[in-house]
């Protein structure tokens, strides 16, 4: 199996702009829904995690889904259900971090 065919599991760290919590979580939670109904994620359902900076006590959302492959994401960029998503994402996020995750064993 090469890197493009196996599943690509993500942590997705969305800040939102100040007073646009609620808008963005409404958000988030239809983002996995349409990635799955459009075939482009794992049948494992996305976790969303809200979460609150101890020091600033700011509320940020942060999900983890499995993209079905490596492929999948940049299929996501060409789909107008997806981008009905993301573009209005854009205008209340303060910032959004992307990162690809694996397990690692602790004992080595």
């Amino acid at each position: 199996m090469t890197r493009s065919s196996r599943p690509v599991k993500m942590h997705v760290t969305y800040r939102p702009k100040p007073g646009k919590e609620a808008d963005l979580l409404a958000l988030v939670k239809q983002h996995w829904p349409i990635l799955d109904r459009l075939g482009l994620v794992t049948k494992e359902p996305a976790t969303v995690y809200r979460a609150r900076d101890t020091r600033s006590g700011r509320a940020h959302f942060v999900e983890i889904f499995s993209w079905k492959d490596g492929e999948a994401s940049g299929i996501a960029q060409t789909s107008p259900q997806v981008m009905a998503i993301w573009e209005p994402m854009e205008v209340v996020l303060e910032t959004l971090e992307l990162a690809e995750i694996e397990p690692v064993d602790p004992t080595q």
